[in-house]
């Protein structure tokens, strides 16, 4: 199996980044849920790992804050909740694939 060209600590990252702005925010809930997202993402499957990095690879770093951002921001103001860190990726591999085509 080849290594994805993003990590998953990368992934991870993504929720760490916005759970410090909800603690920053004194976002109780949000900081709670992003952390969530943050344990469980050590559980994704590799190939959706793969498939993310495949798309993060195609579609360049600037398209992908442009869709994870607003994604994440969800989660922050209480319009998105997702049991899994994998429910989170398949949302963006969707929105990925629909700037795509």
């Amino acid at each position: 199996m080849a290594k994805p060209f993003v990590s998953r600590d990368a992934f991870r990252g993504l929720f760490a980044f916005y759970a410090a702005k909800a603690h920053h925010d004194h976002n109780d809930v949000a900081e709670g849920r992003l952390l969530k997202l943050y344990g469980s993402s050590n559980h994704i499957p590799d190939e959706l790992l793969e498939l993310w990095s495949s798309r993060t690879e195609l579609i360049g770093s600037e398209a992908i804050g442009n869709i994870v951002s607003p994604l994440a921001y969800e989660i922050l103001d209480g319009g998105a909740q997702y049991n899994h860190a994998s429910d989170f990726l398949h949302r963006v591999l969707r929105e990925l694939d629909r700037d795509l085509h």
